[in-house]
């Protein structure tokens, strides 16, 4: 139940990343919101919580550090998707 919910939240913060950002405009890619949302979650809410010393408990610096690491995965992959697509031609 921990795993679904783990993923419910990645897919969540990645959604919103892709909000924040203004990227979506076909729509949410629910591909980048999972993966974004479940990479930036694990990286940037473990290490918010590790540094504000809450260590693996669910607080509020982890909820910041998951949305903030998935803002971060979230643009550096429509960079690198807009650079290749750029080249191409």
């Amino acid at each position: 139940m921990l795993i679904i919910g783990i993923i419910l939240f990645g897919i969540l913060i990645g959604a919103g990343a892709q909000l924040i950002l203004g990227k979506s405009t076909s729509g949410i890619d629910w591909t980048v919101a999972f993966a974004a949302g479940v990479g930036g979650s694990f990286v940037g809410g473990l290490l918010i919580s590790l540094l504000a010393g809450d260590g693996l408990h669910f607080r509020p610096s982890g909820i910041i550090g998951s949305i903030v690491g998935a803002i971060i995965v979230t643009a550096a992959w429509f960079w690198w998707k807009g650079r290749s697509s750029s080249s191409v031609g």
